[in-house]
């Protein structure tokens, strides 16, 4: 009589445990984003600093390549 009683409280338990179990779902959300509005928009965050500095180094680079040419391919 005993053994009955734990078996079934045993059972009991067990099925208000497993009956309260919450099931979880994780969704991705997965967006394509164009380039251009990427940089469009990075454009628009830049301050005068950095477009500044974009415009000083262009200018840079772009001398730098004529000193190069003018010295020429010493191979």
């Amino acid at each position: 009589m005993k053994t009955t009683k734990m078996f079934a409280l045993l059972v009991v338990a067990t099925l208000f445990f497993t009956s309260c179990r919450e099931t979880v779902r994780e969704e991705r959300v997965v967006r394509e984003v164009e380039e251009v509005e990427v940089e469009k928009e990075t454009e628009d965050r830049e301050g005068i600093l950095e477009r500044t500095a974009k415009e000083v180094d262009k200018e840079v680079n772009e001398e730098v390549n004529e000193e190069i040419e003018k010295i020429g391919d010493d191979n």
